[in-house]
């Protein structure tokens, strides 16, 4: 499935359409799916789900034994000029407000991470980018964006102090935020995601990134991507 950037994937309380995994139970009238792959609410792209338990335990061992490889596209601040290979160890951020945040950081408790970030394309203090995550730790394309002095356009999270985040937790977007952000919501898509002597799954470039890389960039996004 190619999932928006405003949806989460796991079922909820809010009912059935609130969810990737509801909607689709819901559409294809299919009583049971396993999501195989999944995203952060604000990052759209490809999600692969699995009618069958089986199925859906294959795929996910070879996601975790590294036979997939995935690409992330995003828009970065400002100009990266050249490819960068970001090798940083994660773990939990110890001077975040917010639980679920990461950081790099050495620790008895962190992770080793690997995030390889291709400029396709920059122009007016942005960069359209293609992501290969080596490794898949939690948050780690936008912790290591920030790293980097590049965090991701529209991430409330990684990129902006702990009360903006709050904040849209507690009342969504607001006036201030217009202001922070020219997204409205993280610029960051799985575009492709590919199993090793198995298929490959793709999504277009969403509409608000390459409506942002027309206007903000002046480049075309599914052009820059057809480079690749």
């Amino acid at each position: 499935m190619d999932k928006p950037g405003w949806v989460v994937c796991h079922p909820s309380k809010a009912g059935p359409w609130s969810s990737l995994v509801g909607a689709c139970r819901e559409h294809f009238g299919i009583e049971t799916l396993h999501l195989v792959s999944r995203l952060d609410r604000e990052t759209s792209g490809v999600v692969l789900l699995a009618k069958h338990k089986g199925s859906a335990r294959r795929h996910q061992m070879a996601i975790q034994e590294r036979q997939v490889e995935k690409r992330y596209l995003t828009i970065l601040h400002g100009e990266l000029q050249e490819e960068q290979i970001v090798k940083q160890h994660l773990a939990k951020d110890i001077e975040s407000e917010v639980a679920s945040k990461v950081a790099v950081r050495r620790s008895n408790s962190s992770k080793s991470a690997e995030t390889i970030f291709k400029p396709l394309a920059t122009g007016n203090g942005f960069t359209f980018a293609e992501v290969i995550p080596v490794t898949g730790r939690k948050h780690q394309i936008r912790a290591h964006a920030l790293w980097m002095g590049h965090p991701v356009v529209g991430d409330k999270l990684y990129g902006q102090a702990d009360d903006v985040f709050l904040e849209f937790i507690e009342h969504g977007w607001t006036e201030r935020m217009s202001d922070l952000m020219p997204m409205r919501r993280q610029a960051l898509q799985c575009q492709r995601l590919s199993f090793h002597d198995g298929p490959v799954f793709e999504a277009p470039v969403t509409w608000d990134m390459a409506q942002f890389c027309e206007e903000c960039i002046g480049v075309s996004a599914a052009s820059a991507v057809q480079s690749i």
